[in-house]
């Protein structure tokens, strides 16, 4: 994964670098965000700390396999960092891949996570012959539900198979990858 960049419409998913400590601060550094992350994480205190978590993420990415890896969300008009998107083996046995996302408030409701989503899982079907990802979301969280639909996933259930915490569960196989509107 290292070193890959996908493009959409409107936004370019680039690799972290520990520069975007303070856009990711905005984003992770929030209490509305990180209530929903799985698995269960505290809002990032500072920027110092993101750095760290930063650090962490990109020597955690250069040992992945890909298609698995995090990407930053950027805006290409702008070059503003808005988010985060991650495919990344699902514990426990790293069978299942988990497609997520998290966007900075002031960016939600705009299509975005579903772009970014829509990219990576075309980039994952196209590029590396993933038969299938997934999706967990916290059961009172209906905005991370509703992207997901909106990608063209279908829920399958609830479980507490992922991170020890009741989840409801949508996958998503290339043919049914809705077209972006």
């Amino acid at each position: 994964m290292a070193g890959s960049t996908i493009t959409s419409s409107r936004l370019t998913l680039r690799p972290w670098t520990v520069d975007d400590a303070e856009a990711a601060f905005e984003i992770y550094g929030r209490p509305e965000v990180a209530r929903w992350l799985s698995p269960a994480m505290d809002a990032v205190p500072d920027a110092a700390a993101m750095r760290a978590v930063l650090q962490q993420w990109r020597a955690e990415d250069e040992r992945l396999a890909p298609p698995a890896g995090r990407w930053a969300i950027e805006l290409t008009e702008t070059g503003r960092v808005i988010g985060g998107v991650i495919l990344l083996y699902l514990p426990p046995g790293g069978e299942d891949l988990e497609l997520g996302w998290q966007l900075v408030p002031d960016a939600w409701g705009q299509g975005y996570a579903v772009e970014a989503g829509h990219a990576v899982a075309q980039w994952a079907f196209a590029q590396h012959s993933v038969d299938e990802i997934f999706s967990v979301v916290r059961p009172t969280n209906e905005r991370g539900g509703a992207t997901a639909q909106r990608l063209g996933m279908e829920w399958v259930g609830e479980t507490e198979k992922y991170y020890d915490l009741r989840l409801q569960v949508y996958r998503l196989r290339p043919a049914e990858l809705a077209p972006l509107r």
